[in-house]
């Protein structure tokens, strides 16, 4: 029987999408901070990356580590505890997955981190999962239109909604990512793979139109200029991949399927 692959963030906007391509292939383990019923050809383990606590027991035996979980603050430290205990059990190969410009956009003052922080700790977890000594694979992708669709509804929210002026994004879709990341993580190592970006580069004040549009809502859109080298480089287009537009499924193809 072959070993098991261990997912982390099994349960998260990516996560759960990678679980069922996974298991159609291998037996999974998914690491998650609670106790939940397993499910046919996957087992759920209680762990933290945080403290590390259950983080050796999931990750023994595995052959492949897809690594998920994330967040806009210490994603570098709980990169780090898996690989420490990825090492003590073995070779695993450690796939990852990071957004496009975490290596081009400058996040050093704190107006940068409190807009564009997610760059700079996918950035330093990239960083790790480099040096880990590990078999690696990384890929980076552009925002999905989950997260796009998550902050256009926060936006709309208000009777004025504000928006970063000269902000574009690239959104793709969030199960072609999960496809993605499955090819690669069934495969050899392969290193820094090519960008996977949506298929259209659009305004960030477009991108709300389209969701007002879809839920029959109207509201004024001002855009708002911000300031930090974060900023300027998301404003040249570091956070865009236009040659890599191999994303199929639109914002709009999503906001129709999605918006009710």
């Amino acid at each position: 029987m072959s070993a098991p692959i261990l997912l982390t963030g099994g349960t998260g906007t990516l996560g759960r999408l990678v679980v069922p391509l996974l298991h159609a292939e291998h037996t999974v383990r998914v690491l998650s901070r609670h106790q939940r019923e397993a499910a046919e050809g996957t087992e759920y383990l209680v762990g933290d990356l945080d403290t590390g606590a259950g983080v050796d027991a999931a990750v023994e035996g595995v052959s492949t580590i897809v690594h998920c979980a994330g967040s806009a603050k210490g994603d570098e430290e709980k990169t780090r505890t898996l690989v420490r205990a990825a090492r003590r059990t073995g070779r695993p190969h450690l796939v990852f997955i990071s957004v496009v410009g975490a290596e081009r956009v400058p996040v050093v003052s704190a107006a940068d981190r409190a807009m564009f922080g997610y760059f700079a700790a996918k950035r330093a977890a990239e960083e790790v999962v480099a040096g880990s000594g590990l078999p690696w694979t990384t890929l980076r992708a552009t925002q999905f239109h989950d997260l796009t669709l998550l902050a256009a509804r926060q936006l709309a929210r208000l009777p004025l909604v504000p928006v970063p002026a000269g902000v574009r994004f690239q959104p793709v879709d969030a199960g072609e990512v999960a496809a993605r990341l499955v090819e690669l993580a069934l495969g050899e190592p392969a290193g820094l793979v090519p960008d996977l970006a949506g298929p259209r580069i659009h305004p960030m004040a477009e991108l709300v139109r389209g969701y007002l549009r879809a839920t029959g809502r109207r509201r004024p859109i001002v855009a708002v200029p911000a300031v930090g080298r974060a900023y300027r480089a998301i404003r040249a287009g570091a956070n865009l991949a236009p040659d890599r537009a191999v994303g199929l499924r639109t914002w709009e193809q999503f906001l129709a399927d999605t918006v009710r």
